[in-house]
């Protein structure tokens, strides 16, 4: 096949898997991203997915799985956004960076510590950049909390504590092990990196609880989940991820002069409120709902463009898929465990704060919002 020439300069993506990330964020996203980036092919098994988003989107290339690699080969992309199932990600970011194909995947980054190794591997192999799909990295209210726990402002931080929850609808993907569902996978993930940006450090043990009622929606993972970790300089993080509780999504951090707390947080469809509180004193800050999606494929399409490293890395998703990977073994151990050291010497930072507007919700193809 003889392969087109590229001559906008622009990255093209194809964007695998149309589920209710992609439908709802991702696709909408590529807008704010038209800079340095195009939407140039889609990649799904259901075909009325395939049609009415093409449509939408303008974009001409669509694939079926079992073409995934004639798409990767076609030489009409230039990266891929990986929005599969977990336990699929492996193989489709392997696939893609041995076709010499960049790869942008969404959180968790692969399973188990040895998936996100290979996939690390293939990418460095065959010289293509890979990045985790950290939508927060960019986005200025989690920057803000960041900026201001190192400015020193509430003192030497001591402490970090986060819920995230939600009532997941039966039958949701999350809630089917075989697919690498559950709680710390899903939302966890989000607390986890919060306490690791947040503290910029790495924990080095950790204990974990599990809790599931007999709600038959929790047939196949735990309900909810619960985790102490313990930082260097004695500090400790402390988090609870629900399927089955009313939607909560924040941290906050208490230092010895004062904290920082964080209002829906992790949400990308609602305001990020930032409270400040020093010497008695509170500050309040609301941060307009914004586009989280477009800014992330913005900087990597930069990042390849620029040859450099992107910064969240596969490493990030490592490191986070470790400390899940710990805490599974201490609920199934019932003890603490101590964790691997995997240093990272790159944070989040201010300079990658990106504002796009927010997207207007598009209307989705045979797919149902997760969360009742």
């Amino acid at each position: 096949m003889k392969k087109p020439t590229n001559h906008s300069g622009k990255i093209r993506y194809a964007v695998v898997g149309l589920g209710h990330i992609a439908q709802n964020a991702v696709l909408p996203g590529f807008f704010h991203a038209r800079k340095n980036s195009v939407l140039a092919a889609l990649i799904s098994e259901d075909p009325a997915k395939l049609r009415q988003l093409s449509k939408k989107y303008g974009v001409e290339d669509c694939f079926s799985y079992k073409d995934y690699d004639v798409c990767l080969r076609s030489g009409l992309i230039d990266a891929v956004y990986v929005a599969l199932p977990n336990n699929l990600h492996l193989d489709y970011c392997v696939r893609a960076a041995k076709a010499g194909i960049h790869v942008l995947c969404e959180k968790p980054l692969a399973v188990t510590e040895d998936e996100c190794q290979k996939i690390i591997k293939a990418c460095a192999e065959n010289k293509v950049k890979l990045m985790t799909a950290y939508r927060l990295h960019f986005e200025r209210g989690n920057l803000e909390a960041v900026n201001l726990i190192r400015s020193g402002k509430i003192g030497e931080p001591r402490i970090f504590n986060s819920v995230f929850t939600m009532q997941v609808k039966s039958g949701n993907i999350r809630t089917q092990g075989e697919h690498a569902g559950g709680t710390l996978y899903d939302i966890g993930v989000y607390c986890i990196n919060a306490a690791r940006y947040l503290f910029a450090d790495e924990p080095t043990e950790g204990f974990g609880y599990s809790a599931t009622n007999d709600d038959p929606r929790f047939l196949g993972v735990e309900e909810m989940t619960g985790a102490m970790l313990r930082f260097p300089g004695q500090r400790l993080a402390g988090f609870t991820t629900s399927f089955g509780a009313g939607a909560t999504s924040g941290f906050e951090v208490i230092g010895t002069k004062g904290r920082v707390r964080a209002v829906q947080a992790y949400d990308y469809a609602l305001p990020v409120v930032l409270e400040v509180t020093v010497g008695g004193r509170m500050q309040k800050k609301t941060y307009g709902v914004r586009d989280q999606f477009g800014p992330e494929v913005f900087y990597f399409s930069d990042c390849i463009r620029r040859d450099r490293q992107p910064e969240p890395s596969g490493l990030e998703g490592l490191v986070d898929v470790h400390i899940i990977r710990s805490l599974y073994d201490s609920m199934k151990w019932n003890r603490p465990v101590k964790m691997k050291q995997l240093n990272r010497r790159r944070r989040p930072s201010m300079r990658q704060e990106i504002h796009r507007p927010a997207v207007a919700p598009p209307r989705l193809v045979h797919v149902s919002p997760p969360a009742e």
